[in-house]
């Protein structure tokens, strides 16, 4: 019979598990449409959600080292997984300014927000779900590394509130510039997600700069 702490491992496990498969659904979902509809920021969130595919396949294998070994430091692996995750990050955050200026010289609008809308509110739903399920997790394993992760899931839910306010404003005023700037609100996330990536890769740096 598993003892009530491999329980909870074995939980934080499946919540990693199931963060890189609903992220990576809903990155698809979110380019499909965002290319679809000339949505820049629905777009840029669905390549952010493929890069939080790959910070929660670290996040994945981290779970595994500390059921085995709570004292042990990262891995290689986890350590390569924080700089390719903190590159793409700041690549999603040039290739968004980008978008902004063609957007912006080209006078190019969006045909709809309203896909942007319904991802966005689903996106809160889960993620907010998923934080207190993740940090409760953690609180009871006396885990830091899975509260931590459960506070930088706070991130994900303000990129899903930058998206929502930008995608209504665009659909319910026709407001020319709310895309542009909804996408500009997820280049000062993405920034601040690489800066973080690579401080922990050094060992700065190990949990978000998000209030618990």
């Amino acid at each position: 019979m598993e003892t009530s702490e491999e329980k909870l491992y074995q939980r934080a496990y499946l919540l990693s598990l199931f963060t890189i498969f609903y992220n990576l659904a809903e990155g698809v979902v979110s380019m499909l449409l965002g290319y679809e509809d000339e949505a820049l920021t629905l777009f840029g969130f669905g390549v952010d959600s493929f890069i939080e595919v790959m910070s929660g396949i670290g996040i994945a294998v981290m779970i595994r080292r500390i059921r085995q070994n709570p004292a042990s430091s990262k891995s290689e692996f986890e350590i390569r997984a924080l700089k390719i995750t903190g590159t793409a990050f700041y690549l999603l955050s040039a290739g968004l300014l980008v978008g902004i200026v063609v957007n912006l010289v080209n006078s190019r609008q969006p045909e709809t927000t309203f896909w942007g809308i319904v991802i966005s509110l689903a996106s809160i739903a889960v993620m907010i779900w998923l934080m207190n399920a993740k940090k409760s997790t953690g609180k009871k394993l006396h885990s830091d590394p899975v509260i931590a992760d459960a506070n930088c899931t706070k991130v994900c839910v303000y990129m899903s509130v930058v998206l929502l306010v930008s995608s209504l404003i665009y659909e319910l005023t026709g407001f020319a510039y709310a895309d542009a700037i909804g996408a500009a609100g997820l280049i000062w996330f993405s920034v601040s997600e690489g800066r973080e990536a690579f401080e922990k890769a050094r060992g700065k740096n190990d949990n978000c700069h998000v209030q618990s």
